[in-house]
């Protein structure tokens, strides 16, 4: 069976929707760690709670390269097939994207490249933007610049509030995140160039 890390630094509530979707046999993966930046990460309690590897790597004062190793040498040990990032607050070394170059993923609450770096429900708000949603997309050395897997729209409404529109996007990340995970460990792509050209094999 596939084995997933997840890097988080939150609550993690996607890490949650994945691994509730491994459980019931939805996603045919398995957790095999879960490692977070900060020791009072909600989604590192709740993935201890599940008895889950869950492993805390304080990174505070770190510098990136050294941090990023420490983090390379768990995901190799633990055997790792496809790193998800769910709500990981630091950006990626580039040794460590390469090293796993077409093996990470990450969810972006925007339909990029529209609105990336932080607070993008704000940013769609304060844009005025009708549309917004949410993007899987593999990493790259860049801002949530790599190739994009799947994307879903979500509507931004007259009255929303940056809650309102967060957890309506929310709703819809849990969902997308586990289908993008399944394709990419079927297999079921190719790139051509910046382009991810999904198969209907499965």
């Amino acid at each position: 069976m596939k084995r997933l890390a997840i890097l988080l630094s939150g609550r993690g509530s996607n890490f949650q929707a994945i691994a509730a979707n491994c459980r019931s046999g939805a996603l045919a993966a398995e957790i095999g760690l879960v490692i977070s930046n900060r020791a009072d990460a909600a989604g590192l309690e709740w993935a201890r709670s599940q008895g889950l590897p869950a492993v805390c790597l304080p990174s505070k004062g770190l510098d990136r390269d050294l941090y990023d190793q420490q983090v390379a040498t768990e995901i190799r040990k633990a055997n790792i097939d496809l790193v998800c990032l769910a709500g990981y607050m630091r950006i990626l070394s580039a040794a460590f994207v390469r090293e796993f170059a077409g093996r990470i993923l990450n969810i972006h609450p925007s339909l990029l490249p529209a609105f990336p770096g932080l607070d993008a429900q704000k940013q769609a708000l304060d844009y005025g933007a009708k549309m917004t949603g949410c993007t899987v997309h593999f990493v790259d050395e860049g801002l949530d610049s790599g190739p994009v897997v799947l994307q879903k729209a979500v509507p931004v409404l007259d009255d929303d509030s940056v809650g309102t529109l967060s957890a309506r996007i929310l709703a819809e990340e849990h969902r997308l995140y586990s289908e993008a995970i399944r394709i990419v460990l079927d297999g079921r792509y190719r790139l051509e160039g910046r382009r991810v050209i999904l198969s209907s094999a499965s």
